[in-house]
């Protein structure tokens, strides 16, 4: 059974960094790229991203229906953001999402890094319940999802941007 470690997707993305930058770091429209986020809501009267800003992100996989608390790590505009969520039973895992500027667009690439080790008995009922026999490659289909997404909502929302000078 795979144990999780760290992984990395990386894509490009027809977009300027500051563009993609504000469509990840506003995790209450994660729902619309993410395969098992359901909903995301920021908490304590946070209202966006900031170092320290608490959100409940709830998740769906098949019946099963979870939430968790990420809090944000690094808000930078244009360069990177970055949540961790620990909870009970599930590990500590660091989630980033980093923008390169580069020709035509942005280079962005969506990594895990495990913090605190996921404990197997998640891995076991994944495996059991929902019939997740390797949760790395899981997660890695679902961060290549995620980022074709991404893409999708960046370019659409670019084509229907105001021109700027």
């Amino acid at each position: 059974m795979q144990r999780l470690g760290r992984d990395e997707v990386q894509r490009h993305v027809v977009a300027q960094p500051l563009q993609v930058y504000e469509l990840v770091s506003d995790v209450t429209r994660t729902p619309t790229w993410s395969p098992q986020v359901i909903d995301c809501s920021w908490l304590d009267g946070a209202t966006g991203p900031a170092v320290g800003a608490r959100f409940v992100a709830r998740n769906k996989l098949r019946w099963f229906v979870w939430s968790n608390r990420p809090v944000v790590e690094v808000a930078d505009p244009g360069r990177e953001f970055t949540i961790c969520r620990t909870e009970p039973g599930g590990g500590s895992i660091r989630w980033a999402y980093r923008l390169l500027p580069e020709a035509g667009g942005t280079r962005v690439a969506l990594s895990y890094e495990v913090l605190q080790t996921v404990p197997l008995g998640l891995h076991i009922v994944l495996r059991v319940l929902f019939g997740v026999r390797d949760l790395q490659a899981d997660l890695h289909a679902n961060m290549v999802t995620s980022l074709d997404r991404i893409a999708e909502l960046a370019t659409a929302q670019r084509a229907t941007a105001p021109d700027v000078p």
